[in-house]
């Protein structure tokens, strides 16, 4: 069944690692939010309490990580349980979509787990979307055909480069040859720098930023013993939404 995308409008995604990121995100006029917990891991699963919090109080559409810990995505029978348990109390409370991703051990999509959670997710009418998991896959094709076949809306990628400046040239592949049946967003290393760019380069219609900031918390490190995620200056820091960086983002967003 050919998907309906519009290529004309463009559109933002930040991703959030908190209730306030999202408001943050919403406030300086992001289009869509993805909330996370654990940046620091890649993102994992975020708490309900602070989703619904989102919810309530942000006017954009939220999509919710699905991901329990870090490192790859080939998980345990226990932990899959887990996972479709948060999708579908995220989903129950109106969740706008799910971002998850299921691989095998040799990279390839898990096509049973992947047409299952699209199924779950659809049920509630919320968008599926494949993230990052994508870009470790051997074969890019192989995996789009697959990801569609199970029902996925939406694909996040980078183009399989550290960057989706470094991999645009796939983007700009995945686009032209499946863009008008599933949608790929474009993310990894993009801001208000680079956005026209990527929008020309590669065709796509929406990209994903993460406009990164960062706060600080003063009890740290004492006594010889530290809780710091981050290198210097920001060892007694934890990354956030910029809201000047939405903002200037948004900007050139519009501007495309």
């Amino acid at each position: 069944m050919m998907k309906n995308v519009n290529l004309t409008e463009k559109k933002l995604e930040i991703c959030a690692g908190s209730y306030e990121d999202c408001r943050t995100a919403w406030e300086a006029g992001a289009d869509r939010v993805e909330l996370n917990s654990a940046l620091s891991l890649g993102g994992l699963t975020p708490g309900l309490s602070g989703f619904l919090a989102a919810k309530k109080e942000c006017g954009c559409p939220i999509v919710c990580m699905v991901r329990p810990r870090g490192a790859g995505f080939c998980y345990r029978d226990e932990e899959v349980r887990v996972m479709f348990g948060d999708a579908g109390r995220f989903l129950e409370n109106g969740a706008d979509g799910i971002a998850f991703g299921f691989l095998r051990e040799d990279r390839t999509i898990d096509r049973e787990l992947t047409a299952r959670m699209c199924s779950l997710i659809h049920h509630y009418e919320g968008e599926a979307v494949f993230h990052r998991a994508f870009d470790v896959t051997p074969d890019a094709d192989a995996a789009m055909e697959t990801l569609m076949e199970c029902g996925a809306d939406r694909v996040l990628t980078s183009g399989q480069q550290k960057t989706a400046m470094e991999g645009i040239s796939l983007i700009r592949h995945l686009q032209e040859v499946y863009g008008s049946r599933i949608e790929i967003l474009a993310g990894s290393g993009l801001n208000a720098g680079n956005a026209a760019e990527m929008f020309a380069g590669s065709g796509v219609s929406q990209i994903h930023a993460s406009c990164k900031g960062y706060g600080s918390d003063p009890t740290t490190a004492g006594n010889g013993v530290t809780y710091g995620i981050l290198a210097p200056p920001y060892e007694d820091g934890y990354p956030m939404v910029d809201k000047e960086a939405v903002r200037r983002l948004v900007r050139a967003v519009r501007a495309c």
